[in-house]
């Protein structure tokens, strides 16, 4: 991973004709209509506070699907004072490369936009994920939309994570809700696969209001619908025990 390395200088590859980046589970797959909109502008909401790390970990296995079509690297913008610091050896355990990403540092959002705008337009990159925490008053319909035309020029996917902002009218091609979710523990109590719990709030087509709960295999480098399991039930004929421990009548 580099920090505030020049941006890239060389010619980017011819790109290749490409449609979507599908995640790997049919049922959001089939309610996408195939996937993700590849040279698309995304946006991932985190639910709560406490949901920022869950958003931009999405964003980012989405940003790695997204190489796998031309394995062009990845460009991360971050303001100076994000929260916490990339760990490269977490990156790896989602299956993300560090050493495919570039990672920019600006001081404040409005250069943060301006230099994301330049690395989409310039095309070097398969994806480009904005992290951006807080009211943007420049990002609007204006600055979303330039921020699509030139992912479409240049076949580039535009990933905007946001925090601590309301959703806004934006020209976004999908816009998401992300949460952590509980993962399920392997056997021996093995720490279980990542998972996320989406909410579809926009797309262009259509399909909002779609709810799944996603675990993210690092292994088959897709995603897949986490398994719901519940705890046994009560035996029907047997009353829930009261606070105290004593069953009721």
């Amino acid at each position: 991973m580099r920090l505030d390395l020049p941006l890239f200088t060389s010619q980017p590859t011819a790109p290749q004709p490409m449609g979507l980046v599908p995640l790997g589970e049919p049922r959001l797959d089939n309610a996408l209509d195939g996937g993700l909109r590849a040279d698309g502008l995304h946006e991932f909401h985190a639910a709560d506070p406490i949901d920022v790390a869950g958003a931009l970990g999405f964003a980012l296995l989405v940003a790695r699907l997204r190489r796998d079509l031309d394995a062009r690297p990845l460009i991360w913008a971050r303001q100076d004072d994000a929260l916490g610091l990339p760990y490269g050896p977490g990156l790896v355990e989602l299956g993300v490369d560090p050493d495919a990403v570039t990672l920019l540092a600006l001081r404040d959002g409005k250069a943060l936009l301006r230099a994301g705008l330049d690395c989409v337009r310039d095309g070097a990159a398969a994806a480009v994920l904005l992290e951006l925490h807080g009211k943007q008053p420049l990002l609007d319909l204006t600055a979303t939309r330039r921020l699509a035309l030139a992912g479409a020029e240049s076949e580039t996917m535009v990933l905007l994570t946001r925090s601590a902002a309301p959703p806004a009218p934006s020209a976004a091609h999908t816009r998401w809700q992300v949460a952590a979710a509980p993962s399920q523990p392997l056997a021996a109590s093995a720490p279980g696969f990542p998972a996320f719990a989406l909410t579809l709030l926009r797309r262009r087509g259509g399909g909002e209001g779609l709810s799944i709960t996603l675990e993210w295999n690092r292994d088959t480098v897709s995603f897949r619908e986490a398994l719901v399991r519940n705890p046994a039930p009560l035996p029907g004929t047997l009353p829930a025990l009261a606070a105290g421990g004593a069953a009721g009548p």
